[in-house]
């Protein structure tokens, strides 16, 4: 299987962290692709026309994307607990929070993206649309913490970790451990995972 790659991507860790959770690491062929938003990538295109990562190609030239679907697939390629629920129930809440981590990188990627425009030609009330929903979900997560601790580790879990690592990574100055102490103790067990561990993000350029 190729990858399209990136070692600064959030969505791509989350593939990453599956992928070693489930044991497929091994079969993954990873590809360096810089898809930036301002600039469409050509080749990423032929099997991706939205120019995203991670995108996935298979042996066989099928083309899967985005992480989900991705994750999903992986699911499917190992005899292990499987980190897409089977009971209903249970499959509805680690897609709830799965939807939660997801939407909470998309937020975090577009605040970047604005903070990383010229001071003059930021939003302010984008930056504080992106701050509000940063904290209101913090907040919910720290509720949920009791939850996420009660129920089997999924694709759930992965999500949410994700969305911590790369609040850490692009926003360390939030230092949001002090105000979410629950969430903080939750998160250094999810860190602490080799999976989590072994994917650690480089920001190569």
């Amino acid at each position: 299987m190729k990858l399209h790659w990136s070692p600064r991507s959030p969505f791509v860790r989350k593939v990453m962290v599956f992928a070693h959770d489930v044991g497929v690491a091994g079969r993954i062929e990873c590809v360096r692709t810089v898809a930036a938003m301002m600039k469409p990538h050509q080749e990423l295109m032929r099997d991706n026309p939205l120019s995203k990562i991670p995108t996935l190609v298979l042996d066989d030239g099928t083309v899967l994307y985005d992480s989900s679907v991705i994750c999903e697939y992986f699911d499917h390629l190992h005899d292990g607990p499987k980190l897409f629920p089977a009971p209903f129930a249970e499959r509805m809440t680690a897609l709830r929070r799965q939807a939660l981590g997801d939407g909470w990188l998309d937020a975090l990627v577009l605040w970047r993206g604005e903070l990383s425009r010229p001071a003059g030609q930021q939003s302010q009330p984008y930056l504080t649309s992106f701050a509000v929903r940063n904290e209101a979900t913090l907040a919910s997560v720290e509720r949920e913490v009791p939850a996420l601790e009660a129920s089997a580790y999924s694709i759930g879990h992965i999500a949410i970790g994700c969305a911590l690592c790369y609040l850490d990574f692009r926003f360390d100055e939030r230092q949001w451990r002090k105000d979410f102490p629950r969430l903080a103790a939750w998160h250094a067990t999810f860190a602490a995972r080799p999976s989590v561990r072994a994917t650690e993000p480089v920001d190569d350029s």
